[in-house]
């Protein structure tokens, strides 16, 4: 056993997707406007609503960047005269099995003192909002995705090693429906959607519209989280209109300004649209988690939320930061004051999350817990890296580990 005298429970771990990840069961009838992956040249090239999506430029990801190349980066600590470009390193995917593989992945979990891992999608939280305009294509993609998912990595294995979230869009609410039945009844843990407005055939929705309370329903009944991680959530529409670039660009040029302007804003109004518009009210035993955005957005909502409280009493059925102190957990960026986190909203609803393999994460996951020094007892810091994570998948006895 580690010096921590427990095994710790990583809710940000992530895959690296296989070419055929949204074609290999992709109906014919949606090849022509689902991924598509074309040869450019000598590289590969993804193809997303009729044009080429560049959120992961190397869909290959052969080469891949090394994890937590990027630290000194994300922390704001790279030595002067130093260039950032030349903090990246990358590595051939043939060297790192499991990246792409189940079985070599556990083998890696015992190194890294992990017990489990939630997995997340790398390119495929880029699909949705290419695919926005197309709602069939997107439905039958995210589908095809999941088939995959399970096929390759299994929602829940009797190990409990390994939990990967599904993808579910609810821009078709009766598809949604259908999809959440489909990877409940194939063992999901949790589900993993889009911290963004909820794409439309006329106009986009919030996530609060009524529409989508039978699968608030659902997942509320199955004791099922859900899972808001980072991804493209359409708002660099927002740059945009500042002159900024309107496609998200992975490894392309940044705009210091549009991480300004955009920054946490998808996650602050996702969290916002369920609480203002009362998804925990009518589904009090429902349970989300913000993944890998950070956690300075959580002091600003619960602000607005307390002034709004007070301007408009009658629009607030329940008190709506006790609502988000409830039913939201957070896995803060490792870089963030996770003691000022736990002053705000509590300790129980702290995750950690490492974002491993990932350049911007942390090499070692676990190394972690050294950014929890702030935190005030043994107690708390296990809250963090173990015991919050079995609160929110519903889980009281894990294993013997």
């Amino acid at each position: 056993m580690n010096e921590l005298g427990y095994l710790s429970i990583d809710v940000d771990n992530h895959y690296y997707e296989s070419l055929d990840a949204f074609t290999r069961h992709l109906p014919k009838e949606f090849r022509q406007r689902g991924v598509r992956m074309l040869r450019d040249g000598k590289h590969t090239v993804a193809v997303m609503g009729e044009r080429v999506n560049r959120f992961i430029p190397n869909p290959t990801f052969d080469p891949i960047i090394e994890p937590g190349c990027l630290d000194l980066m994300f922390r704001g600590q790279i030595p002067d005269g130093v260039d950032p470009a030349s903090l990246m390193k990358v590595e051939e995917l043939g060297l790192r099995p499991e990246y792409q593989n189940r079985d070599a992945r556990i083998k890696v979990l015992e190194n890294q003192e992990l017990e489990s891992i939630f997995m997340f999608p790398t390119f495929g939280c880029g699909v949705e909002e290419a695919l926005k305009k197309d709602i069939p294509a997107t439905m039958a993609s995210l589908h095809a995705f999941n088939l995959w998912l399970d096929e390759d990595w299994g929602f829940d294995r009797p190990d409990h090693r390994i939990y990967t979230a599904p993808m579910i869009s609810l821009a078709d609410p009766e598809a949604a429906l259908a999809e959440v039945d489909f990877v409940l009844g194939r063992g999901a843990k949790l589900v993993h959607m889009r911290p963004a407005p909820v794409p439309g055939t006329s106009k986009p929705r919030s996530l609060g519209h009524p529409s989508h309370d039978p699968v608030w329903a659902r997942l509320a009944e199955a004791g099922v989280p859900v899972a808001f991680h980072l991804g493209d959530s359409g708002y660099l529409q927002i740059a945009a209109m500042w002159g900024g670039k309107e496609n998200f660009e992975g490894f392309g040029t940044t705009d210091p300004f549009d991480k300004v302007v955009v920054d946490d804003r998808a996650i602050h109004d996702t969290i916002a649209s369920l609480i203002v518009h009362g998804v925990f009210v009518r589904h009090p035993k429902l349970r989300v988690a913000s993944i890998e955005n950070g956690s300075e957005w959580v002091h600003r909502l619960i602000k607005r939320l307390h002034k709004l409280a007070n301007q408009y009493p009658k629009s607030f059925a329940d008190n709506p930061v006790d609502e988000l102190k409830e039913h939201v957990w957070i896995a803060p960026y490792y870089e963030e004051d996770v003691k000022h986190l736990a002053n705000t909203i509590g300790t129980d609803r702290i995750l950690f999350g490492s974002d491993w393999p990932h350049g911007e994460g942390l090499e070692d996951p676990t190394s972690y817990v050294k950014d929890l020094a702030g935190l005030s007892s043994d107690a708390e810091i296990r809250k963090v890296m173990r015991e919050n994570a079995l609160d929110l998948l519903g889980v009281s006895v894990h294993s013997a580990r």
